[in-house]
């Protein structure tokens, strides 16, 4: 069972990727929130996703809240009220539970909820998440550990090196190098303890550590890889979002209308598509009893919060690259009658839509062309409460179609997204041990 989460992806974040990469979109839509008139682009699906069988919309909001389809499409500012973030929404992806903003693998009087990856590991799997931003972020942490703050770093860390046997943990925040990749003078144990660092790169928490690019190419071509592996790519925030280049003012600032790539990339990191790569290929060889693993696309969500059309759509196509390669291996190495992709999002962020959308116009389509920034306009350096898309093929794919029981009258068919959980642990059991 492999998840893949794109941080921040809505609807419109997939299609600005497209619509540079390919010149198409699929989701794109005029909606007039005084008439209700709805009129759909016509759609073509370039990404292999959005060709799988289930095709769903998601609702993400979070503790106390809800979606209304109603009022999210008839008051364009309805979205942004009391949006969710990424640790309740993960937390509940991965556990069923909703829960309040900040809150990870608790539920909202603070007690621990089991997750996925706990319960597949009651049931002898492989288990492993993947992030391209650090590693003890809040999506990778809700589907591994428990904790009342997402930004208690060093102890979410700590927790999911030490206490979860995680056969693959791989992500960002090296302490020892800036976001540029660069060696640091002294070192940043914001993201994870000098202790527990020391430990993982002696060997002492059981894992296999690696941290340079090679290691992870390496890795993905393995005919023998190591049992564990603690992957911790020589970057500091995120493997390439974060780095300078021309796109960015001295200060950090972006350059509005940079075109993606305008900042050579990092070339001592891995790309997520190969940490995924190794990922399967340890868990792969780590249990005869199937694997679970998590694959998040992080740096979406940062595209989002900055408004920044040419670095989001980076970290959009890498994360498609990302999911190719997923599904690359399922039919070279597995089959779809014994795994299940899943790809979504915990949220979206930006409240990205077509030029010239507003209150007044409604929401309007993006429009572009290959190699070129689309049309578009944010609206918020936040989240939002609206629907993320939601794809599924293989065994399981069914369970999940079938909790759709609501209806967007944009989006179609939805469902909440705390029954992405359930239909897993529907499908597995919820019972300590494995069910007959």
């Amino acid at each position: 069972m492999i998840f893949l989460i794109g941080d921040g992806m809505g609807y419109n974040q997939v299609d600005a990727g497209s619509l540079y990469e390919n010149g198409t979109s699929f989701n794109q839509v005029r909606v007039d929130p005084e008439t209700g008139k709805i009129e759909h682009e016509p759609g073509t699906a370039s990404q292999v996703y959005e060709n799988f069988p289930v095709r769903l919309g998601m609702a993400t909001y979070q503790h106390r809240n809800g979606y209304e389809p109603d009022k999210a499409w008839g008051d364009f500012a309805w979205v942004l009220k009391n949006p969710p973030d990424s640790a309740a929404t993960a937390t509940a992806m991965a556990t069923g539970v909703r829960t309040y903003n900040g809150a990870i693998g608790l539920d909202p009087d603070r007690l621990p909820v089991r997750n996925l990856t706990e319960r597949a590991q009651e049931l002898g799997k492989a288990s492993g998440v993947v992030t391209s931003v650090q590693f003890s972020h809040a999506t990778p942490a809700a589907f591994v550990a428990h904790n009342e703050s997402r930004g208690n770093y060093r102890q979410i860390a700590r927790e999911m090196v030490w206490e979860h046997e995680l056969d693959v943990l791989m992500g960002a925040g090296h302490p020892y190098f800036d976001d540029d990749g660069q060696a640091r003078d002294t070192p940043d144990f914001r993201y994870i303890d000098e202790a527990t660092y020391e430990a993982a790169v002696s060997g002492a928490t059981g894992h296999t550590f690696i941290e340079k690019a090679g290691d992870f190419a390496d890795l993905a071509d393995a005919f023998d890889p190591p049992e564990r592996v603690f992957g911790l790519p020589q970057v500091a925030r995120t493997l390439q979002f974060h780095r300078s280049g021309p796109d960015r003012d001295a200060d950090g600032t972006p350059v509005e209308g940079a075109e993606p790539y305008t900042a050579p990339e990092l070339r001592t990191v891995p790309s997520l598509a190969e940490m995924a790569s190794g990922a399967l290929n340890v868990l792969d060889n780590a249990s005869d009893r199937g694997m679970f693993l998590m694959v998040e696309g992080g740096a979406i969500d940062w595209g989002g919060h900055g408004n920044e059309m040419g670095r989001m759509i980076e970290e959009q196509l890498a994360f498609n690259e990302a999911i190719e390669t997923v599904v690359d291996w399922v039919e070279r190495e597995s089959s779809w009658q014994e795994t299940l992709v899943v790809v979504t999002a915990d949220h979206e962020t930006g409240y990205l839509a077509g030029p010239g959308a507003g209150a007044d116009t409604g929401w309007t389509p993006l429009r572009g062309e290959a190699g070129g920034l689309p049309e578009h306009s944010w609206h918020t350096g936040g989240h939002t409460n609206s629907l993320v898309p939601l794809y599924a093929k293989g065994p399981g794919a069914s369970r999940i179609d079938h909790h759709a029981r609501h209806t967007d009258p944009v989006r179609g068919d939805y469902l909440e997204n705390v029954k992405l959980a359930e239909s897993v642990f529907d499908f597995w059991g919820r019972g300590d041990t494995a069910s007959p």
